[in-house]
């Protein structure tokens, strides 16, 4: 029996077990993939206080050393459901059951897919959402990025010093992202922007080599490629939490700066939860607000 079960390693999960901790609660933390969250794909973050500059991995990795120094217990799982038995929340995973006085959700969101045929088949095969990860296998080769965001716009300039060519398709006639890294682009001789197109499809069987394009005007291209990065945004991971959190239209979590629910004793925190803002800061701070709401739930039983 923990005093609190966290769902999600990410910034909001991780801060929400550290904020419990210190409170003299015992803290599970259950994470089915990688310890830090989806931060832990930034090879420069530049907007935390404090830190001029720092890799995603390493402020996820200090994070992790600094919940588990206090005491934390951090397990690889995926969350499949949970079970609300009033003063005692059971939390079902791929690898057993456990027990809580309260839950935290924190299982953030992944990537976007485009949703086209055969795509699921390609991922890892030419498709992926992660430049650091998988850009070194491009080196002097053709790659594109749908996109044009702020996540877009730093894949494409990542890729730029690898691979010979980046083409960068956006669906929008502009692009979405921060105007200092449009200027980085704009500025960058061998990435190509393709406004006001949409990826309509893959060519390839089994690995990727190209994708068809169709513009505004209808007109359609087949442009040969090495590989594909998809940086469209995010999607929560909220399906198996259905039961005891109510869902907005697009699958997020539907609460308030307090991080409630409409069930006693379980909160949400971070880029699972309906909010404007989406940035490492708000997710800390969504961690501290659930941690502080759990703890004053549970001691005040």
């Amino acid at each position: 029996m923990y005093d609190i079960i966290v769902i999600g390693g990410g910034p909001a999960g991780l801060t929400a077990a550290l904020y419990a901790l210190r409170a003299d609660k015992s803290v599970l933390v259950l994470e089915k993939a990688a310890f830090g969250g989806q931060i832990t794909y930034s090879p420069r973050v530049e907007n935390i206080p404090g830190q001029a500059a720092i890799s995603g991995n390493d402020f996820a990795a200090a994070l992790v050393d600094q919940v588990i120094e206090l005491g934390a217990e951090l397990e690889p799982a995926e969350v499949t459901a949970i079970r609300d038995g009033g003063d005692v929340k059971t939390v079902v995973t791929d690898d057993g059951e456990y027990e809580a006085k309260a839950v935290i959700i924190a299982a953030g969101a992944k990537h976007r897919r485009l949703g086209l045929e055969n795509e699921e088949n390609l991922i890892g095969n030419g498709i992926s959402f992660c430049a650091v990860c998988d850009g070194a296998f491009y080196q002097g080769k053709t790659v594109g990025v749908v996109g044009g965001g702020n996540s877009a716009l730093q894949e494409a300039l990542l890729l730029c010093g690898l691979a010979k060519k980046v083409i960068m398709v956006q669906n929008l006639p502009y692009l979405t992202g921060e105007k200092r890294l449009q200027d980085s682009v704009a500025q960058a001789e061998n990435i190509e922007v393709m406004l006001g197109t949409v990826v309509t499809g893959y060519k390839g069987n089994g690995k990727l080599e190209g994708i068809i394009t169709e513009s505004e005007s209808g007109e359609r291209k087949e442009l040969p490629l090495d590989g594909l990065f998809i940086a469209i945004g995010l999607e929560p991971q909220n399906s198996a939490f259905e039961n005891v959190i109510s869902l907005d239209g697009y699958g997020y979590a539907a609460s308030d700066e307090s991080c409630l629910t409409k069930t006693a004793g379980v909160f949400v925190a971070g880029d699972c939860r309906t909010k404007k803002i989406r940035q490492v800061t708000t997710a800390a701070s969504d961690g501290a607000v659930a941690a502080l709401a759990a703890c004053d739930y549970i001691d005040g039983r």
